[in-house]
């Protein structure tokens, strides 16, 4: 095992194009990494650079006790793990994973035994005499997952693996993966772009965006406490829902409407009291939203009122579309001119209890947790809180 330290690392082409930007990442021995963000960000350049199949421009990157920014792919004790695969359709299972170690001159003996204990951990024992073209695209996963196994590599590094498989099993997979590097206790990076990947199965994630690392913590931290309006839209399905609006003392001005802000968020962001009077950015987590019917004893400046254009009714709650005529707050996924755009009426998500009867069409009376709000610096970006 060993931990892999990303130190000022940079990446500019020969075209000039600069795809990474002072990258400073530490991944502990054991730990499970994810790095997440939209496409074209340089999660995956990032893998690469690690992997040894693009070189760095600048900074070092360390496995374990040595650098290795001059070491071969071959000699840096890692395994990758494609989104295609890359298996041989003419070779058995049995013989896809062992592929490897049969190159590298291991005695028969000890492939055997560790094809047939990957085998055994991936549920692959039934299928070792099957090709691949006789498996699922979950069969076909697991013997990729095995092929990096029997490696018993310092690290495992994963590119997108999922990305070809449908929904359910996307779900069941992740989930196996997960399973399957507690089990090992292999330092494993993960690149997606899906951030529900990313919250399900890191022990922590990091952001990317144009390049720059924008936050590194765990899940839960990072959507409770994202350090700017990128992070607070990319990570959270739906997004949050983020508007420009006014303080005034302790009410905030959306659009038409006000909002009494809860006197313990002044404790929380200490500046909030030094933006009295001037537009600020207020996000809106989707679950701080609900019916104002279904709410006990919910105040009337905790209120907004707004038409419903689209209900999504999943079962355990309902998905509400509907908007207020504030202005909306655009993150912008692939924008670089300017993380935050304003962009017209704020079309709005919450998530209200499925007993609700809202309909579309309806003008709603929707009940706000301003306990939960966040705020963020119009110029900056930041989160007042950091």
């Amino acid at each position: 095992m060993a931990n892999i330290v990303l130190d000022q690392v940079n990446k500019v082409y020969d075209n000039g194009f600069h795809a990474i930007h002072d990258l400073d990442l530490s991944v502990s021995d054991g730990e499970f990494l994810v790095l997440v963000g939209p496409s074209g960000c340089g999660k995956s350049t990032a893998l690469r650079m690690i992997a040894g199949l693009e070189t760095i421009t600048t900074g070092d990157i360390s496995i374990g006790d040595r650098i290795v920014n001059d070491v071969e792919p071959k000699n840096r004790d890692i395994a990758m793990v494609f989104q295609n695969y890359a298996l041989y359709p003419h070779m058995s299972v049995y013989d896809n994973i062992g592929f490897a170690l049969k190159m590298s001159k291991t005695p028969k003996s000890e492939i055997d035994e560790r094809v047939n204990k990957a085998a055994k951990i991936l549920e692959l024992t039934a299928n070792l005499e099957s090709k691949p073209g006789q498996l699922s695209g979950g069969q076909r996963q697991r013997v990729a997952m095995g092929r990096a196994i029997v490696r018993q590599p310092s690290a495992f590094l994963m590119d997108e693996p999922l990305s070809n498989l449908d929904a359910k099993l996307r779900v069941q997979m992740r989930a196996e993966i997960s399973s399957i590097q507690r089990e090992l206790g292999v330092t494993t990076i993960y690149v997606t772009h899906d951030q529900v990947e990313a919250m399900t199965m890191g022990d922590r994630v990091a952001v990317l965006k144009d390049g720059y690392l924008q936050q590194v913590d765990t899940p839960q931290h990072l959507y409770d406490h994202p350090t700017n309006v990128f992070v607070a839209a990319f990570i959270g399905s739906p997004s949050m829902n983020l508007y420009e609006a006014q303080l005034d003392g302790r009410t905030l001005r959306l659009g038409s409407q006000t909002l009494a802000v809860d006197p313990l968020l002044f404790d929380y962001y200490p500046t909030l009291t030094s933006y009295n009077g001037r537009d600020i950015i207020v996000g809106i987590r989707p679950e701080d939203f609900e019916d104002a019917s279904l709410v006990e004893s919910c105040s009337v400046d905790r209120r907004l009122t707004a038409p419903v254009s689209l209900l999504e009714a999943l079962g355990s709650e309902i998905v509400v579309h509907f908007s207020i005529d504030a202005k909306i707050v655009d993150a912008g996924d692939s924008d670089t001119a300017a993380i935050v755009k304003r962009v017209g009426q704020a079309n709005s998500v919450g998530r209200f209890d499925p007993r609700s009867r809202v309909r579309p069409g309806d003008v709603a009376e929707i009940a706000v947790n301003t306990g939960n709000l966040h705020f963020f610096d119009p110029q900056t970006q930041l989160n007042l809180r950091a």
